[in-house]
């Protein structure tokens, strides 16, 4: 069968399935901490999107426990590019590990979706119960219906089957191992490129999509690992969960935030033309708390140190320069 790592040798089996990804390596890192034998399977041999073999796979690595955090994402151009690819790639890959999960016997299985499940206009902060009572955002309603369906796949097994299958509604995410692609990125990766790229040209502005008034809620990857790690042994119902920062700033706030993190002293010029998206969205933490739960990140710290994640890792590609001769 398909090669895989084993990072620690324990109790429980645990396969984290994306963990190249931000959130996935970020819930690695976290596991490190527990008593658990950690299984990770690269995609050259096991393509998520094919169902048996993503079945094959899962019955013969018995794992305890599965963390979804495997997804095809982007922003709001990569979504409104390419819709088929973001609906059928997240729903084969959502359906096939639920569901290998389900007939391999797997005990415990949280899956990671996304807020933007929630309705474009739904009440401030967002409740779980808003799920499915409104239209969704058009720029990236083919992301949010294959979220919703897996979200609705862990319960039908729930209700079906009994299984203990929970779903996590992470607000934005960022932190190291993030998409900075300017195509295919979300907004808090795009910034980071793009002013640190300003920097090192020495731009006098930096251009930046809509009109810098939409209000956004950002949770460090590294706090959303740490809340899977917790809701593994402190939730077994099948209702979603949010998990946010508790706080929203707004595009602009959060564009003089990366610009002070790259010290960049220019001009911020926002391109009307290109969409806002949602005007607003933040979400409702309060069952995640009364859990005993609480984000340790603080914004403006996460982004410095992100920030200087990425212009290291950046540096590091840059080729060296021939020797003076």
């Amino acid at each position: 069968m398909g090669n895989f790592a084993v990072h620690a040798t324990a109790k429980r089996k645990i396969w984290v399935a994306g963990h190249r990804g931000m959130v996935g390596s970020a819930i690695l890192r976290r596991l490190a901490e527990v008593d658990a034998e950690l299984l990770t399977v690269d995609r050259r041999d096991v393509d998520l999107r094919e169902q048996d073999t993503v079945r094959q796979w899962v019955a013969w690595a018995k794992p305890d426990v599965i963390i979804l955090a495997a997804a095809k994402v982007g922003g709001i151009l990569a979504n409104d590019s390419c819709p088929a690819d973001f609906l059928f790639d997240n729903l084969a890959i959502e359906t096939n590990v639920i569901q290998a999960a389900h007939l391999a016997g797997v005990e415990r299985l949280i899956f990671l979706a996304s807020s933007c499940i929630y309705p474009k206009f739904a009440a401030q902060p967002i409740k779980e119960d808003a799920l499915l009572t409104g239209p969704l955002e058009p720029t990236n309603e083919w992301y949010a219906i294959a979220k919703i369906a897996g979200i609705k796949m862990c319960q039908a097994l729930a209700r079906q089957y009994g299984r203990s299958y929970i779903s996590v509604i992470p607000c934005n995410l960022y932190g190291q191992n993030d998409n900075f692609d300017l195509s295919t990125s979300h907004v808090l990766p795009a910034l980071i490129r793009k002013f640190h790229a300003a920097k090192a040209a020495g731009d006098a502005e930096v251009v930046i999509w809509g009109t810098g008034t939409p209000l956004r809620e950002f949770l460090h990857a590294n706090d959303l690992a740490d809340a899977v790690v917790f809701l593994m042994d402190h939730y077994v119902v099948s209702e979603p969960i949010n998990c946010g920062a508790g706080f929203d700033v707004s595009i602009r706030e959060l564009a003089e935030m990366v610009g002070r993190a790259a010290e960049f002293g220019g001009k911020l010029i926002f391109d009307r033309s290109k969409p806002d998206g949602a005007p607003r969205k933040m979400m409702d933490s309060s069952r995640l708390a009364a859990l005993g739960w609480r984000p340790k990140t603080g914004l403006e710290e996460g982004i410095r140190e992100v920030y200087r994640w990425y212009a290291e890792t950046e540096s590091r590609k840059a080729p060296s320069l021939p020797a003076a001769t």
